[in-house]
C-alpha cells in the first residue's frame, strides 16, 4: 500500500527558494521539503556569480530597476522589479542571520559587476555563492525541529482536489516517487510551494545539473495553471568548451573584472555588436558568439583574463581556476575556450505578487515562475534575489492562513493495478536524446518558423509515445523527467511560434525586428492554441 505523509506546507525543491521559504514558515507550521537528490543536486548550489543588491551608497534602487528593465527588453513588470529590488537589503540581512558571510574588503562588501549592470552591486562568496547559500540554509533546516527533509524524491503530479470533488478546487499535495525504493508515496499538505527550478535540460547543452527538467512547470500546467513567456530561454554565453567539462559555467563576473572575448586570432569582437562590448546583457553576447562561430566555422571562441594578476584571479575565482586547470587550461596564463549553453528559464508558471498560482493552495517561487521580474531576458544575478524575495512573500502569505480551519479530503493511493514493469527502457533513452537534440537544433539561440514547426511535429510524436508508455508501465525517474521535458518543450515551441517578433532571448530570422508594444505570451491549459497577450492584473505589495 502507498505510504502516506501529512504536513502543513509541502515544498517541492531544496534549493535557495525552497529552503528559505521553509525557514521562514517553520515554527507556526510543520514544513516538509522534498529534494530530488542531495544538497548539490539543484541549480542553486552551482550558482557562481552572486546576488544583485544595492548596498553601495553610490548605487541606487532606480539604477538597478533601470538595468533590469533594459535587460528585459521592455517586457518586465516595473512594479515587480521595483518591489524586488527594494527588498534586496532585507533578504541580505536575513542571510547574515542564517550564517552566510559575503566577501568583504576593509569591512565593506566586495562587489562585482556583471553584464548589463551599470554599477558594481553583486554580493558574492568568491565564485561559489550558490554553494555557500545552500549549505548555510541546508544546515539551518536540518537543525530546525519543524522542518523535515526528504531526499531522493521526485514529484510525479500535483493533487488537485477538483479531480476528487467537483465542488473543490485546491492543491492538496503531490504523488511522489521514492527514487531509492521505487515506491510511489502520497504527500498531503494544506499548502504546496513549487521551488523546482527551470527546464534547461530540455536542451542538449546546458550549464545546469541534471535536475533542471522543468518538473514544476509541467506539473502546474497539467494541474491547470497558466504558463507564460516560455520562449525566453537564456543561453549563458560562456561555458567551458571541453569534451569532459559538461558545459562547466564560466561566471560572468570574469568579464566584470576585465575578461575579454576573443576569436582564435586574438581579436576581440564584442565591440562590433554592442557599445557595452563584453559587458552587454547575456542575450546579446550569446547571439554574438553564435554568429561568430557560424561565420567562421568555429568550435568555440575564447575568454581571456590572463592580463590580470595571477594572485587576483586565484583569490576571486578559485573554483573556476581549479576546474580549468583540471581540464588542462591555465586561466592565469592563457585564453580558455568557451561556448554558449542553455542556462535559465525566464518564463514559467504565472504567479501574482504574493507568489500565488491559479490554483488555491499552490504557490511557486524561483526559476519555476514567471513573476514579471525578468521580462525577455534575465539580468545577471537577479535570479537568487528573486528566489529570496518571493520565498519571503509566499511564506508571509501562507502564514496569514495557517490557523484557518481546513478540511482535508481523502486522497486515493497511487494505483498500479493496471501497469507492469517496463522491459523497453531503451525507448526512454532514445526519446530523451532525440528531444534534446532537436530542441538545440531548431529552438536554440536563433530560430525560424520552419525550424519551430519541425520541432513541434517531432514533439507531438514523442508526446504520443511517452503517453502510451506512461499508461502501461510503472513510473521511473527517467520516465517522469522525460514526460515533463516533453510538456515543457511543447510550451516553449508554441510560445515561440506565437511571438511574431524578435525580443530579448527570442530571435526569429523570419521576424528580426521587435514590435512597438511588448506583450507577454500566456498559454492556457486546455486551450493551447489560444493566446491572451495581456499581463495578469496584479498590484505589488508594500
Amino acid at each position: 500500500m502507498t505510504q502516506r505523509f501529512a504536513t502543513d506546507v509541502l515544498i517541492i525543491g531544496g534549493g535557495v527558494a525552497g529552503l528559505s521559504a521553509a525557514l521562514r514558515l517553520a515554527g507556526p507550521a510543520r514544513v516538509t521539503v522534498l529534494c530530488k537528490g542531495d544538497i548539490a543536486s539543484g541549480s542553486s548550489h552551482w550558482a557562481q556569480g552572486g546576488i544583485a543588491a544595492v548596498t553601495d551608497p553610490e548605487d541606487s534602487f532606480s539604477s538597478h530597476v533601470m538595468d533590469t528593465c533594459d535587460a528585459g527588453a521592455g517586457l518586465c513588470d516595473e512594479r515587480i522589479v521595483q518591489f524586488t529590488v527594494s527588498h534586496a537589503p532585507r533578504v541580505i540581512e536575513q542571510l547574515h542571520k542564517w550564517g552566510v558571510q559575503f566577501d568583504q574588503i576593509d569591512n565593506e562588501y566586495h562587489l562585482t559587476r556583471e553584464g548589463g549592470h551599470g554599477h558594481r552591486r553583486v554580493l558574492h562568496v568568491a565564485d561559489a555563492t550558490g554553494k555557500a547559500l545552500t549549505e548555510s540554509l541546508w544546515h539551518k533546516a536540518l537543525d530546525h525541529p519543524s522542518i523535515e527533509l526528504f531526499s531522493n524524491r521526485v514529484a510525479i503530479d500535483l493533487i488537485n482536489t477538483s479531480k476528487l470533488d467537483r465542488r473543490a478546487n485546491r492543491c492538496a499535495g503531490a504523488y511522489v516517487l521514492n527514487r531509492r525504493s521505487g515506491a510511489v508515496e502520497v504527500f498531503q499538505a494544506r499548502f504546496v510551494i513549487l521551488a523546482t527550478g527551470g527546464a534547461s535540460k530540455v536542451y542538449l547543452y546546458t550549464s545546469n545539473p541534471d535536475s533542471s527538467t522543468g518538473d514544476g512547470i509541467a506539473m502546474a500546467w497539467r494541474a491547470g495553471c497558466r504558463v507564460a513567456n516560455m520562449e525566453f530561454n537564456q543561453f549563458h554565453p560562456t561555458c567551458l568548451y571541453h569534451p569532459h567539462a559538461k558545459s562547466f559555467l564560466i561566471s560572468e563576473a570574469l568579464r566584470g573584472e576585465g575578461a575579454v572575448l576573443k576569436l582564435p586570432d586574438g581579436d576581440s569582437f564584442m565591440h562590433r555588436f554592442d557599445q557595452r562590448a563584453d559587458l552587454a546583457p547575456r542575450d546579446i553576447v550569446a547571439r554574438a558568439i553564435d554568429h561568430e562561430m557560424k561565420r567562421l566555422g568555429l568550435d568555440s571562441v575564447f575568454l581571456d583574463i590572463s592580463h590580470r594578476p595571477a594572485l587576483f584571479i586565484e583569490e576571486h575565482f578559485p573554483t573556476i581556476a581549479a576546474q580549468c586547470r583540471e581540464f588542462g587550461y591555465e586561466l592565469c596564463r592563457e585564453p580558455i575556450p568557451v561556448v554558449p549553453a542553455a542556462h535559465y528559464t525566464c518564463g514559467g508558471v504565472v504567479v501574482d505578487h504574493n507568489a500565488c498560482t491559479d490554483i488555491p493552495g499552490l504557490y511557486a517561487v524561483g526559476e519555476v515562475t514567471c513573476t514579471g521580474l525578468h521580462g525577455a531576458n534575465r539580468l545577471a544575478s537577479n535570479s537568487l534575489l528573486e528566489c529570496l524575495v518571493f520565498a519571503e512573500v509566499a511564506a508571509n502569505e501562507i502564514a496569514k492562513q495557517i490557523d484557518t480551519p481546513f478540511q482535508q479530503l481523502n486522497v486515493p493511493h497511487w494505483d498500479e493495478s493496471q501497469v507492469t514493469n517496463s522491459d523497453e527502457d531503451v525507448i526512454i533513452a532514445h526519446n530523451w536524446d532525440e528531444l534534446r537534440r532537436f530542441m538545440w537544433d531548431y529552438v536554440g539561440i536563433v530560430r525560424t518558423n520552419k525550424r519551430l514547426q519541425r520541432a513541434l511535429n517531432r514533439v507531438e510524436l514523442l508526446k504520443q509515445e511517452v503517453h502510451e508508455f506512461y499508461s502501461h508501465y510503472r513510473v521511473s525517474n527517467d520516465l517522469i523527467e522525460l514526460r515533463n521535458l516533453i510538456n515543457v518543450a511543447e510550451l516553449i515551441i508554441r510560445s515561440a511560434l506565437n511571438r511574431q517578433e524578435s525580443r530579448g532571448l527570442h530571435f526569429n530570422l523570419d521576424y528580426p525586428e521587435a514590435l512597438e508594444h511588448a506583450n507577454d505570451t500566456i498559454l492556457f491549459p486546455g486551450a493551447m492554441e489560444h493566446l491572451e497577450l495581456l499581463r495578469p492584473q496584479v498590484q505589488p505589495v508594500s
